[in-house]
């Protein structure tokens, strides 16, 4: 989503149902002391066996008897029910948190807000960072799985899904690990985007702001996190996690700021065993970034730009041939608007990929452990994995030097492992003899595969 910029800036800040988590316990408390401070503001609303106090000012929607309106997070609003599967909510939306969920069943906090909960993550192989070329789209809420599979039939196979952060501003009832766990399997790359704390001098003017004072320390817990909201999701280690920074008036003060938070949020990712993106305007984040690429500054591992030319390509006159050159990059050409496939329609963004993702990581074809030489010959463990349909006929070799120094053939069938045995040849036994040891390198190999170890053989064994 853009603000005032000519670039846009990606659509609001999605919520992960782990965002809700606790419609944060201060802005609730703040509601709280606002509606204690002058009752006359406040009014009672019953729901779900209970009586609520809310702002008399603020708007009510039952979620039964509005199913498809979106819940704005951002909006001074009571919601009461469950946020809906299909939502209609518009691609772009961001600000702080201010609205009030009640869902039914749930314990109440201050002033009746209380967290859309997430499932526990469910741990999936298949789920990884993957490198991703194509077309994507952004919506602000993660559509349904109905919808998902409907839009099997659009051009599209990435969608940025907004995991968390306090200036998002839809909810996110279908984001949980199941969801993530379906769409990747399905064939769904995912974009993983953060919406916290943004630059001072942001034109969100509803947004809460980083402090140039504590930049750092805020970008390290945004991090911290980010991490949490991707790991309740099934987002594990290795994963790209994009912040989405908005457009911003580039000032010496404020570049110094979002930079210095940045780096931050960059380096605690790293930490955490997570890759580092950032989304944000041609303009602003990114002309800043670029300015700041090859210096030594703590670089984003991904960039995602949002320059809304149309044009389905990951160039940008910010950004030359030779920063963030190797699939690390994404480009948003064009801003909100309405597309259907499959008689579902959805507001969004459109994205250009060519970077960094979730998505599906094939089990390794390929897998040797357990390499043990004795004396003058070497056992290994080989598997073959269960997506090699026509088995796995291969070949290991010893090297010394660049010289062969032993080989065998060998075959195994699709999931199938077995420990081989390869010897040396006379020239291997003869370098062992004369040396007493030898080091070497072995190679086992199959179609499409390949793994190299270090191997010392010695006849002191």
């Amino acid at each position: 989503m853009q603000f005032g910029g000519r670039e846009a800036k990606r659509s609001a800040p999605r919520t992960v149902d782990a965002g809700m988590r606790l419609l944060r316990a201060a802005i609730a408390a703040a509601v709280v002391l606002a509606v204690l401070a002058a009752p006359a503001a406040a009014k009672t609303v019953r729901f779900d066996g209970q009586r609520v106090q809310v702002p008399r000012g603020w708007p009510v929607y039952r979620l039964a008897e509005h199913p498809r309106i979106c819940v704005r997070l951002d909006r001074r609003a009571v919601y009461l029910g469950r946020p809906g599967a299909a939502q209609r909510c518009p691609s772009h939306a961001i600000g702080r948190t201010r609205a009030i969920l009640v869902e039914p069943g749930k314990p109440r906090g201050a002033a009746g807000a209380v967290a859309s909960e997430i499932g526990p993550p469910v741990p999936s192989a298949s789920v990884g960072s993957e490198v991703f070329t194509g077309l994507g789209f952004d919506a602000c809420a993660a559509p349904s799985k109905r919808a998902m599979e409907s839009w099997r039939t659009s051009p599209y196979r990435a969608v940025g899904v907004y995991i968390g952060g306090s200036n998002r501003a839809c909810s996110q009832p279908n984001l949980t690990a199941s969801w993530v766990a379906e769409q990747v399997a399905s064939g769904w790359h995912l974009i993983p985007t953060y919406v916290g704390l943004q630059a001072p001098t942001s034109a969100c003017s509803s947004c809460a702001k980083l402090s140039a004072s504590k930049a750092t320390r805020q970008g390290a817990e945004a991090a911290n996190d980010a991490v949490a909201d991707a790991q309740a999701i099934g987002m594990g280690r290795g994963s790209p996690i994009y912040f989405d920074m908005e457009a911003y008036t580039r000032t010496t003060n404020a570049t110094r700021a979002t930079l210095t938070f940045l780096a931050a949020w960059t380096n605690r990712l790293h930490a955490l065993g997570y890759r580092s993106g950032v989304y944000s305007s041609s303009g602003s984040g990114i002309a800043d970034l670029a300015r700041e690429y090859g210096s030594g500054y703590a670089e984003p591992d991904q960039i995602w730009f949002a320059n809304w030319n149309n044009r389905r390509n990951a160039l940008d006159s910010y950004l030359s041939a030779e920063m963030w050159p190797s699939h690390q990059r994404i480009h948003q050409y064009r801003g909100g608007h309405n597309e259907t496939y499959g008689l579902v329609t959805i507001n969004i963004d459109n994205d250009y990929v060519d970077g960094a993702t979730v998505g599906s990581v094939a089990p390794p074809q390929l897998v040797v452990r357990h390499v043990r030489p004795l004396a003058a010959s070497v056992k290994a463990w080989v598997r073959c994995g269960p997506g090699a349909t026509e088995g796995c006929p291969g070949h290991m070799v010893v090297r010394n030097a660049g010289l062969g120094v032993g080989s065998r053939a060998f075959e195994l069938q699709a999931g199938r492992s077995h420990t081989f045995r390869l010897a040396l040849n006379s020239r291997g036994r003869h370098l062992l003899g004369k040396r007493g040891s030898l080091r070497a390198k072995l190679l086992v190999a199959i179609p499409g595969a390949r793994k190299t170890l270090a191997v010392r053989f010695s006849l002191a064994r």
